[in-house]
């Protein structure tokens, strides 16, 4: 029963893709505040994260900065029914790419594309698989309908996609890798403590999966960071070049690199980064907790 109510609200999407862009983006704005009125624990969520990675900004700022990320995320998620629905040749105007030329690597090398959670990043992904056959890893939803959803957004304009559920780890990354797959990798959520090691997200110790220097070392990949902003008009993807000496001297020096190249990043648009999520759920042992 409850998978069949999923698809009212589903076809209430695929009816929103055939807005105007501009329509679109009010609706979720207008949808962005109402959330942020009514969701109390996650607009703490949000306020949380903030206060704790910002703590010299004033409390209307970081009010501002939560309420602004809640409306980016919102239009980011009615965007969705671009990317599960939209034309190729709509999503390539919406969704442009800058730095495509380091999807590949001269030297043959595999290729790790380091996409940090902003509200993007789906549409990233999805206009990605367009240019190039690479692989993912990802969570079996609960519900079926939302589960065909998102696998169909990631295997519509190339099937041919390699994705590993979470369940599988990093061996069938490890050789997707090995045979020339770029791999899209998701660094920066809490996984609990389990295989996580404690490395500081600004200044605050964040329980952070250390894959992106192991799988560097098995592989030899390099690392290509992609950032993907949110505009008024659409998406812009940057792919910088890919990063010098990575690794380096430890699995735990390269954690705390990429957390601070993520942090880097964070500055550039604040609200669009992913603070919904409990980033900082897991702590030391003998440290308090943030969330009630």
């Amino acid at each position: 029963m409850k998978s069949a109510l999923t698809w009212i609200p589903v076809g209430l999407l695929w009816l929103l893709h055939w807005l105007p862009l501009p329509v679109l983006r009010g609706i979720g704005g207008a949808l962005g505040r109402l959330l942020y009125a009514l969701g109390r624990e996650r607009r703490q969520v949000a306020l949380t994260n903030l206060r704790l990675c910002f703590p010299d900004k004033p409390p209307a700022d970081i009010e501002r900065l939560a309420r602004d990320h809640v409306i980016a995320f919102s239009r980011a998620a009615l965007d969705r029914s671009l990317c599960w629905w939209a034309s190729a040749a709509r999503l390539r105007r919406i969704v442009r790419i800058g730095g495509q030329e380091y999807l590949t690597d001269p030297a043959g090398r595999p290729v790790i594309l380091l996409c940090p959670h902003f509200v993007g990043l789906d549409a990233g992904a999805t206009r990605l698989t367009m240019e190039v056959l690479g692989c993912s890893v990802y969570s079996n939803q609960k519900n079926p309908v939302i589960n065909r959803l998102l696998l169909h957004g990631r295997l519509r304009f190339n099937p041919d996609t390699v994705v590993a559920s979470r369940q599988e780890g990093l061996r069938r990354i490890v050789r997707a890798l090995k045979d020339g797959y770029p791999f899209f990798y998701l660094p920066d959520q809490d996984f609990g403590p389990k295989e996580s090691i404690f490395a500081p997200f600004f200044g605050v110790p964040a329980a952070t999966i250390p894959a992106l220097s192991r799988l560097a070392r098995v592989t030899g990949a390099i690392v290509v960071p992609v950032i993907v902003f949110q505009r008024p008009d659409g998406y812009d993807i940057e792919i910088q070049p890919p990063w010098d000496n990575f690794p380096g001297e430890s699995v735990e020096a390269d954690t705390v690199r990429m957390n601070r190249f993520i942090e880097s990043q964070v500055l550039r648009m604040p609200e669009q980064y992913f603070w919904l999520h409990k980033r900082f759920k897991t702590r030391p042992p003998g440290e308090q907790r943030f969330y009630k």
